[in-house]
């Protein structure tokens, strides 16, 4: 077993946010101390044309043995994920980490999973992400600073029963925040039984603030719970008040939050119409992250897991139109030629954010590890993580698991 020379790595910025954080950053451009955004990678990464980037790794890996694990995100680019010692959704991803039995965890996925892996891990794990600008657009569309002004406008306009939910894809000072509160996480999974629980929690005329991705808030309320649109607003946070009157506040059952992910984001119900024309017989399958529009054109709507798990059970033959991130559906149709697999949109858009983390930076992050230099580490201060962790258990613990 490779013995890794002790090191102090360098100390991670803050995770406090404040108002100034909602300015916009080039990736590599600028960094924002409070934020994974704008940040650049320390050191010499390797460059991308280099004919020994595989031997490399492979090579980097077999020396490292059992003191490191690498975890791939489904969005991930293939020639990261070869590499994976798993590969799962961000939930998935986390509760791996926390299983690890190696000191190091090689997260290849965007900030806020690895602050979730770091949170449900020990302190002898330390979760290294290859390139720190890899962040989320969605989590990012919700600052600390944000939500509790939010939080404030609600009790000013007399919502006095607001049980906060927060999905997975957020900072963990929105899961601590939500921690504090009295809600919970939830995933895309398991958002109908996580949004129930909080109307549970909230009484007969109590109501759920739900972040960061309002499409999944409003698919969950409407199609899993049903509600109705009229039961949900949406509060956006660059505007007085989320532009809401107070009464339009009380009179919701539901508050989304203004956020979205940009992949998701770009499928329209124009899509399902000519691939429907297309591909006679196709079945189409989306993520509960795309507009509600969509969903309701689409045959079946689910989780990352859920999509994965329809493919790999469908007989030959079968076709389908995936509306997800392209990484993955491209895997899917690589896995399945037995069948027709198509993407949605047919402009290419990938998660450009998650593919950020590529072969460089990955060999970069283990040589580094195996010269003794431990780079990127993913702290989350300890009062961030007792909450977060709080908000997190309140979701393990819900029913019907």
């Amino acid at each position: 077993m490779t013995q890794l020379i002790p090191v102090e790595a360098a100390s991670p910025p803050s995770l406090a946010r404040t108002a100034e954080s909602t300015s916009l950053l080039l990736l590599g451009r600028k960094a924002d101390p409070d934020t994974e955004r704008g940040v650049v990678c320390p050191g010499v990464v390797p460059d991308p044309e280099d004919p020994e980037l595989v031997a490399r790794a492979l090579a980097a890996k077999a020396a490292l043995g059992d003191q490191v694990m690498i975890l791939g995100h489904h969005y991930q680019r293939d020639e990261v994920i070869q590499f994976a010692d798993h590969r799962g959704d961000s939930f998935t991803l986390a509760r791996n980490a926390a299983d690890a039995a190696a000191p190091y965890v090689i997260f290849c996925g965007v900030h806020f999973m690895a602050e979730s892996a770091d949170i449900l891990t020990g302190p002898e794990t330390t979760v290294i992400l290859p390139d720190m600008a890899a962040g989320c657009s969605m989590a990012d569309m919700a600052n600390i600073a944000q939500v509790e002004g939010a939080w404030a406008d609600l009790r000013a306009a007399g919502c006095d029963a607001v049980v906060p939910l927060t999905y997975m894809n957020s900072s963990a000072a929105i899961k601590a925040f939500t921690g504090r509160e009295g809600g919970a996480v939830c995933t895309s999974s398991n958002a109908g039984r996580a949004m129930q629980w909080a109307f549970d929690q909230a009484g007969d005329s109590g109501q759920v603030l739900f972040l960061p991705d309002q499409h999944l808030g409003r698919n969950t309320a409407v199609r899993d719970l049903g509600l109705s649109l009229d039961d949900c607003v949406v509060y956006d946070p660059q505007q007085p008040n989320g532009g809401l009157t107070a009464q339009a506040m009380r009179a919701a059952r539901v508050i989304l939050w203004k956020g979205h992910c940009s992949v998701h984001g770009t499928f329209v119900p124009e899509h399902v119409d000519m691939v429907r024309a297309k591909v006679p017989g196709v079945k189409v399958l989306v993520h509960p992250e795309v507009r509600y529009d969509v969903v309701e054109k689409a045959d079946l709507v689910g989780s990352t897991e859920f999509i994965i798990n329809q493919v790999n059970a469908a007989p030959p033959g079968t076709a389908w139109a995936i509306g997800t991130e392209l990484n993955l559906v491209g895997r899917l149709a690589d896995e399945h030629p037995e069948q027709t697999i198509v993407y949605l949109n047919e402009k290419v858009c990938f998660c450009s954010t998650m593919n950020r983390i590529d072969l460089p930076h990955l060999v970069w992050a283990l040589e580094e590890l195996l010269a003794g230099r431990v780079v990127n580490p993913i702290r989350v201060d300890d009062d961030t993580a007792h909450w977060a962790r709080v908000a997190l258990d309140r979701m393990l613990a819900l029913p019907g698991r």
